[in-house]
């Protein structure tokens, strides 16, 4: 059983805490907790509480999960859980660090730019076979958990997925040869981001399609996107008013 800190805890479902922080940080920033000097002590309990938030902001929902309901899913005695964490938002920023922030390895660019990748259309098909598959409780608590943030925390949000946009469109413009000038690649490569969150967002409403088909077809079309980058910028053709 844990040791209950001798110290009045801070209130458990406080909100972001008043802290100086940089912009151009690439996680969300955790609070500096040292009452226990056992790492490896730590690491398990954090381990257990971040297990059981996930799942349960996941099945309830942020706002409807309690530090009550936190303690009593990971079995970490609540009067000692302000030895690893500093409230529920703390832990929010926690689970989204370990999953969407530090999670992302093998990403679209890395594949894109493997010389044994095999096709476009097989390589964009991997990689989202992956994100809808292992990433998929990391995608839902993204989405879900943007009200959730602080400012700061969206900034943070926002920065990550420029530098993947950034990354992405450098690839892109390797792999089809347009210009630095041509801001298409941009847009492929916001869209590809986007379709690595398509699968767990919107797959409750494809429970009846062969989700083999439902991957198939989205590669089929971002490869065609990419393919269609090879040629020439186009002037779009105008559009009749809106009504």
């Amino acid at each position: 059983m844990d040791d209950a800190a001798n110290r009045t805890p801070p209130d458990p479902e406080a909100g972001p805490e008043a802290r100086p922080r940089d912009s151009a940080h690439r996680v969300l920033e955790e609070a500096e907790i040292n009452a226990i000097r056992d790492p490896a002590r730590v690491e398990l309990r954090r381990d257990q509480l971040l297990d059981a938030a996930l799942e349960l902001f996941i099945e309830k929902g942020y706002a409807s999960t309690t530090i009550r309901d936190i303690c009593a899913r990971s079995g970490v005695n609540q009067a000692s859980l302000y030895d690893y964490v500093a409230n529920k938002h703390d832990i929010l920023r926690r689970v989204l660090n370990r999953l969407w922030f530090r999670g992302q390895n093998g990403g679209m660019p890395e594949v894109l730019g493997d010389p044994a990748r095999g096709s476009v259309r097989t390589a964009v098909a991997r990689i989202l076979r992956h994100s809808w598959k292992k990433r998929r409780l990391a995608t839902l608590l993204a989405y879900r958990s943007v009200p959730h943030l602080d400012a700061q925390d969206r900034e943070t949000l926002r920065l990550r997925e420029e530098r993947l946009i950034r990354s992405l469109a450098a690839q892109l413009r390797a792999e089809s040869g347009a210009a630095e000038e041509d801001k298409r690649p941009e847009v492929v490569a916001n869209f590809i981001i986007y379709a690595n969150a398509f699968g767990p967002m919107r797959d409750w409403l494809m429970r009846d399609c062969d989700e083999a088909v439902v991957l198939d077809t989205v590669s089929a079309g971002i490869a065609a996107m990419i393919e269609d980058l090879k040629t020439p910028p186009r002037t779009p053709d105008p559009l009749p008013p809106l009504d």
